[in-house]
């Protein structure tokens, strides 16, 4: 099923076929159709299914193997006292790899997906709006992340605080906070990590509109994420290392901290906005410039 069969509502009325997408619903209703597109796509589900299994993984070995507070990696160490920090632990291990790679999935097939099955140059000559298409599109991949995102910092959330207790919360600087104060501590690492992914969406969002092979999109996207990480990981590079997207990634632990730097968190955001607006303007640029006809 497409976003043409959606936005005209499977109608075989032969005006309900020539009539122009602005005609057959809102904005709003145009991205509700693209809400249903994205989250009933079996590789979709199985991506939330597997994000959401890393927390339960990850606490399962913890208290199983029972480690002293302490030991091992800040946020690993820091479980047997803090279950909350589970979800912290959970979306470290998932953004260097599980939520880029749902990002590649779902952004870079957006357009090129519809250009594959054919029902891009309909869209595009009904007359439409490109830059609603493209609106909607973003607005659907965007919140498939932020679905990603909220779902492993809430499955760690609960299955931490299920095994580990939900007591006060001692800090990466060891300072201990009340249970609603890291409540609202893990909402602010969830919204610096769905910021740390726009700028990869931008990228995905741009090669989806370069190609009509979806999988394309997607490999480029990958190549990109891992490029950033290679060049991230050479010292010599100094100071352009933090040009990077993925240099600020993890920079949410400073909100883990009793004293928490803004310029740091600012500047970590900065970076994958300036990203977003580069690529997304080149997206609009593509296809508001798309040759339909060829």
């Amino acid at each position: 099923m497409s976003s043409a069969d959606l936005a005209l509502g499977h109608s075989s009325r032969p005006e309900a076929v020539g009539r122009p997408l602005h005609y057959r619903g809102t904005l709003a209703r145009q991205y509700v159709n693209e809400l249903a597109l994205v989250f009933r796509r079996k590789r979709n589900i199985a991506m939330l299914l597997i994000l959401a299994v890393v927390p339960i993984l990850i606490g399962t070995a913890v208290k199983l193997s029972s480690p002293r507070p302490g030991q091992g990696p800040p946020l690993i160490g820091q479980l047997t006292d803090n279950g909350l920090f589970l979800a912290f632990a959970a979306l470290t291990i998932c953004l260097p790899v599980f939520l880029p790679l749902a990002v590649a999935v779902v952004a870079g097939d957006s357009i090129a997906g519809e250009a594959n099955i054919g029902t891009l140059r309909y869209l595009l000559t009904v007359p439409v709006s490109r830059t609603r298409m493209l609106i909607v599109k973003s607005l659907g991949a965007l919140t498939y992340a932020l679905a990603c995102i909220l779902l492993v910092t809430v499955v760690g959330m609960v299955f931490g605080v299920a095994i580990f207790g939900s007591h006060g919360v001692t800090l990466l600087s060891g300072d201990t906070v009340s249970f609603g104060n890291g409540l609202a501590r893990a909402a602010g690492v969830a919204a610096y990590v769905f910021v740390d992914l726009l700028g990869l969406a931008a990228i995905a969002l741009f090669f989806s509109t370069l190609t009509e092979v979806p999988v394309g999109a997607m490999a480029a996207t990958v190549v990109v994420a891992i490029i950033f990480a290679v060049l991230d990981s050479v010292p010599q590079l100094g100071g352009f290392r933090s040009l990077l997207l993925t240099h600020h990634w993890l920079d949410y632990d400073e909100l883990l901290r009793s004293t928490i730097s803004a310029r740091t968190l600012l500047h970590g955001m900065f970076v994958p906005a300036c990203y977003a607006a580069i690529f997304g303007t080149l997206a609009w640029a593509r296809t508001s410039n798309a040759d339909v006809t060829a």
